[in-house]
């Protein structure tokens, strides 16, 4: 397995230099930051990852004007309480995708949201309380917690959020199988565990973070 510097000089060569990688680059929000994100932002961001499952992700952000609008702004007090009749409405709804299971979905992530708020104060707090260097768990957490938040939804989700993550995409997958991490793509506990290992010791080589890490793996693949 190669050391972080060493990758990183690969993706820099490979985007025109360090200045043009760092742009390339997002900054993960601090704990402070995450913590100011109100509740219903949580429920939508989570909404939102799992209607562009499977769908068009261009579809889904022309109508997300109207997702706001036929979930209430996404409260999660009120999208907990979705009844029979809410869903047979929100399923003639056209400003919307209309899949059943995933609306339902809607309902079910509220009540886990009202969870996070009675055991945290907050789900901000909650997301702000995990470090970067125990991100494997916070996803088994949200794959056993939440709706249709497994594989990469749930790690979309916290990156689109601004939480310290990384994304099993393709090309960082990869990278991985090419470093000797893993030898297929992670799904198993075991190989998750060994990805956070490997991720964690070029955090700490290149004093970056997670975030960082993951877009310099990606990079490195053509």
């Amino acid at each position: 397995m190669r050391s972080f510097p060493e990758l990183y000089d690969i993706a820099a060569e490979r985007k025109g230099g360090a200045g043009a990688l760092e742009e390339l680059i997002p900054t993960p929000r601090s704990p402070a930051a995450l913590k100011k994100i109100p509740d219903d932002r949580y429920l939508a961001g989570m909404s939102r990852v799992v209607f562009q499952a499977g769908f068009s992700w261009k579809v889904i952000e022309s109508k997300w004007e109207g997702f706001e609008e036929a979930f209430d702004g996404f409260a999660p007090g009120r999208c907990a309480m979705m009844s029979d009749d809410d869903l047979d409405r929100h399923l003639k709804d056209t400003r919307i995708v209309r899949h059943a299971k995933k609306i339902l979905s809607i309902r079910d992530n509220a009540i886990f949201v009202n969870e996070l708020t009675k055991e945290h104060g907050s789900a901000g707090s909650y997301f702000a309380g995990v470090s970067p260097t125990e991100y494997v768990n916070l996803l088994t957490d949200l794959k056993k917690r939440a709706a249709r938040l497994g594989g990469t939804s749930a790690q979309y989700f916290l990156r689109q959020m601004g939480v310290d993550s990384f994304v099993l995409s393709d090309h960082v997958v990869k990278a991985l199988m090419r470093e000797g991490v893993v030898t297929k793509k992670p799904s198993s506990q075991k190989d998750l565990s060994a990805c956070q290992e490997a991720f964690n010791q070029w955090m700490e080589e290149g004093k970056a973070s997670l975030t960082k890490v993951s877009r310099v793996l990606a990079f490195t693949v053509d």
